[in-house]
């Protein structure tokens, strides 16, 4: 027994001896397995939006941060300026609004073109409050660049991010660049975008800017224009009409994501929380499936079954995350480690096979030393 105990994996492989990896359970799918998976998941309530062309979607209640339907929650995508919530998340408490900054040159340099734009111009000085103001309401990029400048850089800020989404258990998403222009390998998922937008919105500065219609912006030489909204069921423009209790958050298109968007509404005290990424090529699909989900969460969502749930910031405790209510997704939203018994069955297998290697070598070895005896 303690000759087999010393003997070496490498003698045992020599012979041939397979010896198992430790079986372990499949990876845990954060705020539940259910939101894993590659098709429409939704509880006991009916009625769910028919045509729904949306690659990945998501609605949520945002109190509870119950999982209400979800569809591919974690398929991870370019997210486009829906990316600023997340920029927002990380550098909107670092300066005091009143805080004034003379543009540079500097400060407006590596804006890929194309980007949307506010209109900052070098040389004209703007408060924080403006600059966030060309963020949320004109999505500009090169208001998030100024910004970014006034962090420390663009590197210094993407590192922000990536350390911010590590903190809110977004781990869909990958940062390249803070504005949210297509960059390879720049990523995000339904499932991250609402974790952004939930924990924005905790924020009044984050809140009181989502939901700005309009706003005076600097022209320069004392002058100003004005900027709108481009949230198109914040502002009922282009022929979509403003949804009712609509707090914002934040839309996106480019060529590669297509067009996305994350809204949170209230209604009867209650607030639901909507993701809806890469619809159908007409610009006015995700706003439209959208404001048909949210719809659905104020109809039913009160008597639907959580399919999973928002996780909580790491800040804020990282404990097994269940949902508030019981039912299915209270069992589907734990975060297991990997199961003992698989650990346990697995490590049995393995310490049999070594035994039997064991004593296979030890067999061969006498072998030899009795064909060596007859020899001399």
């Amino acid at each position: 027994m303690c000759d087999s105990a010393r003997l070496s994996r490498r003698s045992l492989l020599a012979l041939g001896v397979s010896l198992p990896v430790a079986a372990t359970a499949p990876a845990p799918v954060l705020g539940g397995d259910r939101l894993g998976r590659d098709t429409v998941q939704v509880g006991s309530a009916t009625g769910l939006p028919r045509g729904l062309t949306a690659r990945s979607w998501l609605v949520a209640d945002g109190d509870t941060g119950e999982v209400l339907a979800a569809c591919r929650a974690h398929r991870r995508l370019p997210p486009a300026s829906t990316l600023k919530m997340l920029f927002a998340d990380t550098v909107l408490d670092r300066f005091p609004r009143g805080v004034r900054h003379t543009v540079t040159a500097a400060d407006l340099a590596g804006i890929p073109a194309g980007s949307s734009l506010v209109g900052i111009r070098a040389g004209t000085t703007y408060t924080v409050d403006q600059l966030w103001q060309g963020v949320f309401l004109r999505s500009g990029n090169d208001a998030v660049h100024v910004l970014a400048h006034m962090n420390g850089g663009v590197a210094r800020t993407v590192a922000d991010m990536r350390a911010k989404a590590r903190e809110l258990r977004a781990l869909d998403t990958h940062v390249v660049s803070p504005d949210g222009f297509d960059h390879p390998g720049q990523l995000s998922s339904a499932y991250d975008l609402t974790l952004f937008a939930r924990h924005g919105l905790r924020d009044p500065r984050f809140r009181a800017y989502c939901r700005t219609r309009t706003a005076d912006f600097p022209a320069g030489g004392g002058k100003s224009f004005q900027i709108q909204n481009t949230d198109r069921l914040l502002s009922g423009t282009w022929g979509l009409r403003a949804y009712p209790g609509l707090i914002g958050v934040k839309n996106g298109y480019t060529s590669d994501a297509g067009n996305t968007f994350t809204g949170a509404a209230t209604r009867a005290g209650r607030t639901l929380l909507v993701t809806v990424m890469h619809p159908a090529d007409r610009a006015e699909a995700v706003y439209e499936e959208a404001a048909a989900l949210l719809d659905w969460g104020f109809a039913h969502g009160v008597s639907a079954r959580p399919v999973g749930v928002l996780v909580e910031p790491v800040s804020e405790g990282r404990g097994a995350e269940t949902s508030p209510r019981s039912g299915p997704a209270a069992s589907t939203a734990v975060t297991h480690g990997p199961s003992t018994g698989r650990l346990v069955e697995g490590a049995g297998t393995a310490a049999a096979l070594l035994a039997g290697g064991a004593w296979a070598l030890r067999r061969r070895l006498e072998s030899g030393r009795a064909r060596g005896r007859h020899r001399e």
